[in-house]
């Protein structure tokens, strides 16, 4: 089964841009692939503002996210893997999804018991994010 993880970064895209909210996603730069600014990165992240008033959006499949930015007056092609995409959210509010990394939302636990509920997620906070508490959930 294809991973719902594409599905709900393009389902988060078209939210904050309908919304005139700020989309960005939060990138580990250390999976295999990633091309990004390396001057820009921070503790092995780094946060993009993926707008359409800021990128020019080449391609946003199951595979990957891939686009044009410009960083210090200066344009770069980036290449994000879908690996690598921890995070969607939008600026103005941190409303968005925090994606468990290197799960799959659908995939089964085959050491869960079928009985039990589902463990509630519990929002997780972005680095360099200064409200109290954020709004993105984890997806198992």
């Amino acid at each position: 089964m294809t991973s719902t993880k594409p599905y709900l970064l393009r389902a988060i895209f078209e939210w904050a841009e309908e919304n005139g909210l700020t989309p960005q996603v939060l990138v580990n730069a250390e999976v295999r692939g990633v091309e990004v600014p390396e001057a820009h990165v921070v503790d092995g992240q780094i946060v993009l503002n993926i707008s359409s008033s800021a990128v020019r959006l080449h391609v946003m499949d199951n595979e990957c996210l891939s686009f044009s930015a410009r960083f210090s007056g200066v344009e770069h092609d980036l290449f994000l893997p879908m690996d690598s995409i921890m995070a969607i959210f939008a600026r103005e509010n941190s409303q968005g999804i925090f994606f468990e990394e290197g799960g799959d939302d659908l995939e089964p636990d085959p050491d869960r018991d079928a009985l039990a509920p589902p463990k509630k997620a519990e929002p997780t906070p972005i680095k360099g994010n200064n409200s109290k508490s954020s709004h993105l959930k984890v997806i198992k």
